[in-house]
């Protein structure tokens, strides 16, 4: 049994998918909330609503669990997230109910950059939750990766949606020279599900990243080709535009950007161009070959998406 946390979230609902197709069983832990979980239509996976916070109910949920995929955060939720409770403490309880379990093996993932003395609050957090899992007794596999992307993800897509509704106008910081690798969401997956089948990838620690580097200004100007909207790109200073993020994450709800995308391009987040085949044997996808899904699709269009993919659902149940 392999158990999922963050389940609902992008690349844990890519891993699901991955999984319901080789067959594997699956448990999904989903935190106590009023919203439907967003598992993908179609799976069977078990679900155990359960806090990371509560170390006795994490007991339960790991009965008979061999291996711990672990995706939860908070950063998705930006100044609303507590990456104290949720990132470092959520993390120490689950390697500790781990152990008692006596799960085989964590496969956690973090991100390059990530260190306990950082300055940066997501790579500071990711980096005190990767030292609880190198010192705990359970077996760990840790994936650090740069800036992952794919149809349901939090960063390509809203930038997106920030350039359509831009008045004309989008603002940059000022002098973005660092550099990000983008990894394709499937291309991670695909990796971490051959590191459950090689005993090698015990107690390893794997830096991933795509085939190319980027520059914030770069992206942004990718992103507008794919969605064909053209804006006026304006450099505002680091300073000022964390504190316009800040405000606006405040006042407006579900502001699709957080101040950690800052901390993203605050510094080079990148490794060997060559990790992904030379460890795996996989030609990561390029990033601009993958942004169709960022096209936005007209009523009908989506009417019959919508259509095909309930078809498929009621299949996939007819015994």
């Amino acid at each position: 049994m392999i158990l999922i946390t963050g389940a609902t979230g992008f690349i844990g609902r890519a891993l699901v998918r991955q999984l319901s197709e080789v067959g594997r069983p699956m448990r999904a832990l989903i935190r106590p909330s009023k919203q439907t979980p967003r598992l993908p239509k179609g799976v069977s996976v078990e679900v155990a609503v359960v806090s990371l916070a509560d170390v006795r109910g994490l007991r339960a949920a790991l009965r008979d669990v061999d291996v711990v995929f672990h995706f939860a955060s908070a950063e998705n939720q930006g100044a609303r997230g507590d990456l104290l409770t949720a990132d470092i403490q959520g993390t120490r309880n689950l390697v500790e109910a781990a152990s008692d379990a006596g799960v085989d093996r964590i496969v956690y993932l973090s991100h390059l950059g990530a260190a306990s003395s950082s300055a940066y609050p997501a790579f500071k957090a990711k980096g005190m939750a990767e030292e609880y899992i190198r010192k705990g007794k359970t077996p760990y596999t840790i994936f650090r990766t740069s800036l992952v992307y794919g149809p349901e993800d939090h960063f390509t897509n809203n930038l997106a949606r920030l350039i359509r509704s831009a008045p004309g106008v989008f603002p940059i910081p000022l002098g973005g020279r660092a550099v990000v690798q983008p990894i394709w969401v499937e291309d991670l997956v695909t990796c971490m599900l051959w590191s459950l089948e090689n005993d090698e990838a015990l107690n390893k620690v794997y830096e991933l990243g795509g085939s190319e580097f980027f520059t914030f200004r770069q992206i942004v100007e990718t992103v507008m080709d794919a969605t064909r909207r053209r804006r006026w790109l304006t450099s505002m200073s680091p300073i000022t535009l964390r504190a316009l993020t800040v405000f606006l994450e405040g006042v407006i709800p579900n502001f699709p950007i957080s101040s950690f995308w800052l901390d993203y391009f605050a510094v080079n987040r990148t490794c060997a161009v060559d990790s992904m085949p030379r460890v795996f044997g996989l030609m990561p996808a390029r990033f601009t070959y993958r942004l169709d899904y960022l096209i936005k699709k007209r009523w009908y269009q989506r009417a019959w998406d919508s259509a095909a993919e309930r078809i498929a659902a009621l299949r996939a149940r007819t015994p």
